[in-house]
This record gives C-alpha cells, sequence and structure tokens, in this order.
C-alpha cells in the first residue's frame, strides 16, 4: 500500500487528467490503496482547487471537470515534450496571434524540464523544418524565453544589437514588453544607455542575459506596449494612408486583419471601410486585403490600386482564367 501521500496525490491527478471516468475500484488498484484512501485523496484535490466530479452508483467513478480557474497540470514526458516543441515553433517565427503569453508559457515549461527531456526537445527542433512564409526572422526561442523571464521578474537584460544599417552596439535595458506584429517579434524596453524607451528587433538580438539586477518599472508614456511600437516605428519610416471598402461587415473585416492595420468602420448593413495608415510596402498589404475573402474596393492611394489590379491579373493567370482587373 503506498503511503507517500505526495507522490500518490500527483499520480490520482495525472490519471484524472485522462479525460475519461475512472471507476474507484480502477483507481484503488493503480494507486494500491483503499477506496476509502481514494476518497479522501479526492477530497484533497478539491481543497486545491481541482474540480474532480463524482458518481454515484455500484463502483462510483471520478472524473476532472472544467472549473473557474485553471489549476495546475501534470504531463507526462511525451505530453510534456509535444507542448514544449509546439510552443517553439510557433514562438520562433512569430506566428500571428501567438503573443507573449505563449512565451511566458514556454519560459515556465522549460525552466521545470528535466535535462533528458530539454535535450529531446532540441532535437526535435533541430530535425524540424518548418514551412513558413515568413521573411528571415526566425529567432531562437531561447532569446524570447530569456526576456519572458526577465521581464515577469523585473530584472535588467543585457544583450548585443545589430541595427538596420549594421551598426553593433551593446545594450543594458529595463524590458517591458515583448510585441508581435504577426511577422517579427520586438522588445519595448528603457535603455539605461540612451537614457529613453527604445524599441529592438528581437531577430537583431544575440548574447541576451538578463542581470539579476532588479528594477522598478517605469511608466510608458504611451501607456500601451502596442501602441508604442505602433508610433515607434512611423516615425522611423515613412507611411501612407490607404482606404478600402470592403463588401463585409465590419466585425467580419477585423477580424481577419491584424488589428494594428487599423479598424474597420460599418458603412451599412453589409460594408464597411478602412481609412488608416501604415509603412508596410504595398505588396504586402495587397495580398492582405485579398486574405479577407470578401470583394472589396480600393479608393486610394495610386500605388496601392495599381498593385491590387496587377495582383488580381496574375491570380486570374494563375488559375486559368481571362485576366482580369479589379475595380479601382
Amino acid at each position: 500500500m503506498s503511503t507517500d501521500t505526495p507522490a500518490r496525490l500527483l499520480q490520482l491527478l495525472s490519471l484524472l487528467q485522462t479525460p475519461r471516468e475512472w471507476p474507484g475500484g480502477e483507481l484503488s488498484e493503480r494507486l494500491g490503496v483503499s477506496r476509502r484512501t481514494v476518497r479522501r485523496d479526492v477530497d484533497r484535490l478539491r481543497e486545491l482547487g481541482y474540480p474532480v466530479q463524482a458518481t454515484k452508483g455500484a463502483d462510483g467513478g471520478y472524473r476532472l471537470v472544467a472549473g473557474k480557474a485553471m489549476p495546475p497540470l501534470v504531463l507526462d514526458d511525451e505530453e510534456a515534450v509535444a507542448i514544449a516543441v509546439g510552443l517553439r515553433a510557433g514562438a520562433g517565427h512569430a506566428v500571428e496571434g501567438v503573443d507573449e503569453a505563449s512565451v511566458r508559457a514556454l519560459a515556465k515549461l522549460e525552466q521545470v524540464l528535466p535535462g533528458r527531456l530539454r535535450h529531446r526537445v532540441a532535437t526535435l527542433q533541430a530535425a524540424t523544418t518548418p514551412l513558413t512564409t515568413g521573411d528571415g526572422t526566425s529567432i531562437a526561442p531561447e532569446t524570447l524565453t530569456t526576456m519572458a523571464s526577465a521581464i515577469a521578474g523585473r530584472e535588467r537584460l543585457r544583450f548585443a544589437y545589430r541595427a538596420g544599417d549594421g551598426a553593433q552596439s551593446r545594450r543594458l535595458t529595463e524590458p517591458y514588453r515583448l510585441v508581435s506584429t504577426g511577422r517579427r517579434w520586438y522588445l519595448v524596453a528603457y535603455c539605461l544607455d540612451r537614457e529613453d524607451w527604445r524599441t529592438f528587433r528581437v531577430d537583431r538580438v544575440s548574447e541576451p542575459f538578463a542581470t539579476g539586477a532588479r528594477f522598478a518599472p517605469r511608466e510608458l508614456p504611451t501607456g500601451d506596449a502596442a501602441e508604442y511600437l505602433r508610433q515607434s516605428m512611423y516615425r522611423r519610416q515613412d507611411t501612407y494612408e490607404f482606404d478600402v471598402t470592403f463588401a463585409a461587415p465590419a466585425e467580419f473585416v477585423a477580424a481577419r486583419l491584424p488589428a494594428w492595420l487599423g479598424v474597420p468602420e460599418p458603412v451599412d448593413d453589409g460594408r464597411c471601410r478602412l481609412r488608416a495608415s501604415t509603412a508596410d510596402a504595398v505588396e504586402w498589404l495587397a495580398v492582405r486585403l485579398a486574405t479577407v475573402d470578401c470583394e472589396f474596393t480600393v479608393h486610394g492611394p495610386a500605388e496601392l490600386v495599381s498593385c491590387v489590379r496587377d495582383l488580381g491579373g496574375r491570380l486570374g493567370a494563375g488559375g486559368g482564367g481571362p485576366r482580369s482587373s479589379p475595380r479601382p
């Protein structure tokens, strides 16, 4: 009979996290304890916040159900490796929708992974070639997890940085937030060397490490890291205004475009209009508009109108049909 209560509780929790109902008798045999002990252990898990549901009957069963909060999970080796590999793949290529929360989760998981599992994760990662549409901004997940840990722990972060013109420098920063634009990761931080707020492209960062020195968070000028990044990018790049009408409701279009492109406004029940500015290449914006999956009309600028017209012609020809030009 098992007398190690903590170990037995972890084993019981691992069994209950399998999506099925466990008869009390089977749990008793698996754990090597009496059914009465199983009932007491279930009560202990409930006290810890795990929503264990019991069913009545000759051999009443137990199962873990959804509760009000997310309790800690117990993962076996295969599950831990699968989650770590998935998070590393997503984080390393700035997949849209995979934001700082996933990087924090990866940092927590890799912190407690045993050495043998770390080796398996690294081996799988090295043997996998992802199919992406990126522009060369793939980055090491370790860089992101180091930054995320420094942000969470409010530790000063030092790293080497390569600017857009190739200039090399070393920076000591107080990291504030990681921001994903869907194509790249950026670090928003207070740079102690420049005595001002800065944004850093993470794919240009190397040798990052947390110094262990704590700091009190400063107030970001804009109050929001994504907004600060947007303003910072526009200050550094030439921007242009664009105007597009979509033959779909605003909610439909907004769900299919990055939020930083702007918010579409309803025109009537079936259409909406997006007027905003961007520093992105018109070629990229044209492709992005085409992925909304509805008809649209570009009102300006002329470069975007021309690009959409050319893209429509190439797509039509590629599909074997006659070349056609969208309305300007």
